[in-house]
């Protein structure tokens, strides 16, 4: 088995990269999936936040209200901190079970958003890093995903700078143009993240 650490800043591209290495034959093993999972309506790991941050980040369902923990911990670092220590816990218990129910061989590729500014690396036999000019980053989130320039911003900002994720990258994807190129490039990567397998 071969783990592979993916992260990239959030509108570089990482999700893309994902779902094209998944194509060639990658287990997928997806933090931000994982997260939303572990913090389900009846899950221990709801309850913990709840009782961190309150009910105000619970929806009229009773499910997380994303957007509202978000304004509350996405401009406030120690409130993502405390975040942080109640989710990543839960979410590394949950990749270890995934990952070991792959195959002996298998490319098991962690899909981990926060991996430079946790010092996640020496839990990978290599890291890739997609990277994306930062004004290519923010007119994704603006145009892509809708959100509001100053917070694509703030969100940006409350990640790891661009030379701390290229320091403890092995491999890094560049996803500054077409979905063509990147596909091109991610053929290029599987192959060898494949001819080192072993």
């Amino acid at each position: 088995m071969r783990k592979i650490g993916l992260t990239g800043g959030i509108g570089a591209g990482k999700s893309a990269v994902a779902k094209l290495l998944v194509a060639h034959g990658a287990v997928l093993v997806d933090s931000d999936r994982i997260a939303r999972e572990v913090v389900a309506p009846g899950t221990p790991g709801l309850a913990a936040v709840v009782a961190e941050f309150g009910s105000g980040v619970l929806g009229p369902d009773g499910a997380l209200d994303r957007p509202a923990l978000g304004a509350v911990v996405f401009a406030d670092p120690e409130r993502l901190a405390a975040l942080n220590a109640i989710v990543h816990p839960l979410v590394r218990a949950r990749s270890a079970e995934l990952e070991a129910a792959a195959e002996p061989d298998a490319v098991v590729v962690h899909d981990v958003p926060l991996l430079a500014e946790n010092g996640l690396q020496g839990l990978f036999d290599q890291v890739v890093v997609v990277d994306a000019d930062e004004q290519v980053r923010l007119a994704r989130l603006v145009e892509l995903r809708g959100m509001a320039e100053q917070e694509a911003r703030a969100r940006m900002a409350a990640q790891a700078t661009r030379e701390q994720r290229l320091a403890v990258a092995d491999l890094v994807v560049e996803n500054n143009g077409t979905e063509a190129e990147l596909a091109e490039r991610v053929t290029a990567l599987w192959q060898r993240l494949t001819s080192t397998a072993g």
